[in-house]
């Protein structure tokens, strides 16, 4: 397990580069044991243990300790034959650094007190002469042992790095996407509050128009026609306006300041706007706080905004809409009633308008019901904290 060797200890490519390796050192043993001078060249049986002692290389990372032993098994007869001692040092040092490389600091240190240990104490006893070679060669088993050691631990190092730097991207990541998510709900809640309550406006006074038409040709009321259809066009006027704004904001980059959001003082023409459509809408706004968080008050136009449109699309003639909006408890409460007689169809797939009502409400850290009420119509209840947890837009 050199440092350049990124392979997984077992797999076809792990075996194939040991293979390559173990070959490389097999060659410069027979080098260092054919050229070095040395009165103790090996013969054949040493060629035969110093040949064999680079075999367990191959197999060097699936069981480092394993091939430590069995490279020990070879050259320590090698050794005691005192054949050319140098020729045997790379395949040593080889298998020592990766026992080191490959396991804890304490396996290292457990290794290098054994090779250095054993060797010493067998030296000391049959042959003090040479306790000097054995602790001058010790120094380079050290040495081996923590450069392997080093190479371990600066793996760890840097894999730590790298999967910090992979769980910081992925985390990048995810809030990109929660943020894409975030602004195509947004998009979707604006565009549904702004299509939704303009096409039924459109709707209801094209209805107007026509009955007007059809009720008496012969005694046409021109004013109500033109009145019907000025009304069509300054709503087509006005959607196209906040559509163009949307728009606007959707090219426009996202770290610029968006434009002011729609808030209480735009309710007068939410109702206005109901009130074209012919139903009697009774609005009340008290007690509101003049620095109201924007945020808080663009929910509260929205959630007017879609109760309108709901109730004026499904209240059916003779609608009366009431809408209260008022301060309470540090929140702000929104009521919109209204005592439509309409039959709904049970089997009618609900749309988006009380979903986003709700996601409104939620967005500024509210609450939101909304049902039929038990003397007939529709109810919608908001209560929307004066302090929001989030933000519209």
């Amino acid at each position: 397990m050199l440092p350049f060797s990124g392979a997984a200890p077992g797999s076809r490519r792990a075996l194939r580069d040991d293979a390559v390796l173990a070959a490389a050192v097999t060659l410069l043993a027979a080098l260092l044991a054919a050229f070095v001078r040395d009165e103790h060249r090996p013969d054949a049986i040493g060629w035969a243990l110093l040949m064999a002692a680079n075999i367990p290389i191959v197999w060097r990372r699936r069981s480092p300790q394993l091939v430590l032993l069995a490279v020990a098994a070879f050259v320590v007869p090698y050794h005691t034959a005192e054949f050319t001692d140098i020729a045997a040092v790379p395949v040593e040092m080889l298998a020592l650094y990766t026992v080191a490389a490959t396991g804890r600091p304490r396996r290292a240190l457990l290794t290098g007190l054994t090779v250095v240990g054993v060797p010493l104490a067998i030296n000391a006893s049959v042959a003090p002469y040479q306790v000097t070679e054995v602790l001058r060669i010790s120094g380079w088993i050290v040495a081996v042992l923590l450069l392997g050691v080093y190479v371990r631990i600066h793996r760890q190092y840097v894999a730590s790095v790298v999967e910090r730097a992979e769980r910081a991207e992925r985390t990048r990541e995810e809030e990109a996407r929660r943020r894409v998510a975030e602004e195509r709900l947004r998009v979707a809640r604006d565009l549904h509050d702004l299509l939704a309550h303009s096409i039924t406006l459109v709707g209801v006074q094209t209805s107007v128009a026509a009955h007007v038409l059809a009720a008496d040709p012969e005694r046409l009321d021109r004013k109500a026609v033109a009145k019907a259809l000025d009304d069509i066009a300054e709503t087509c006027r006005s959607a196209r306006g906040e559509l163009r704004a949307t728009l606007e904001v959707l090219r426009s980059d996202p770290d610029e300041q968006r434009g002011p959001l729609p808030g209480l003082d735009g309710l007068t023409d939410l109702a206005a706007a109901a009130r074209i459509s012919g139903a009697e809408v009774d609005l009340s706004v008290r007690e509101t706080p003049a620095d109201a968080p924007p945020a808080v008050g663009a929910a509260a136009y929205r959630i007017v905004q879609e109760a309108l449109t709901n109730a004026v699309r499904h209240g059916g003639p003779g609608l009366t809409i009431r809408v209260g909006v008022r301060t309470e408890d540090a929140a702000l409460k929104v009521t919109v009633t209204d005592d439509g007689r309409a039959v709904r169809d049970p089997d009618h797939t609900p749309g988006f308008g009380l979903v986003g009502m709700r996601e409104r409400a939620r967005s500024v850290g509210g609450t939101l019901e909304a049902g039929p009420r038990d003397e007939g119509g529709f109810m919608v209840d908001a209560v929307l904290p004066l302090v929001p947890v989030g933000g519209l837009r």
